[in-house]
């Protein structure tokens, strides 16, 4: 089992920066892939971005490329998203979420992934 814990979410103004920190315990986060996913007001969850678990392989929406950057450290166990020139439309509860995955696969869909934080607000203003 491995629990997933979000923090840094908060209210920032548009063109601000936000970094989520997303904290597993429970057993070794090195050989999960990690993803991140958010969920606004009304709408279905969507994927963010994704990273395989040495790190070499990441991927993102096309609406955050550019912008966001996912990392982690896998010494400390947390996965990061680094969050730049955020937008009015990037205002959701944001989720981490991982799978174990040796292999080094990365996935965009949620149902691919095993474990979920509860989630972090990300509010931003115009």
């Amino acid at each position: 089992q491995v629990q997933l814990v979000e923090s840094g979410g908060g209210l920032v103004q548009s063109g601000g920066s936000l970094r989520l920190s997303c904290a597993a315990s429970g057993r070794s986060f090195s050989r999960y892939t990690m993803g991140w996913f958010r969920q606004a007001p009304g709408k279905d969850r969507e994927f963010v971005a994704t990273i395989s678990w040495s790190g070499d392989s990441t991927y993102y929406v096309d609406s955050v490329k550019g912008r966001f950057t996912i990392s982690r450290d896998n010494a400390k166990n947390t996965g990061y998203l680094q969050m730049n020139n955020l937008k009015p439309e990037d205002t959701a509860v944001y989720y981490c979420a991982a799978r174990y995955s040796s292999g080094g696969d990365i996935y965009m869909r949620a149902y691919n992934y095993d474990y979920w934080g509860q989630g972090t607000q990300v509010t931003v203003s115009s």
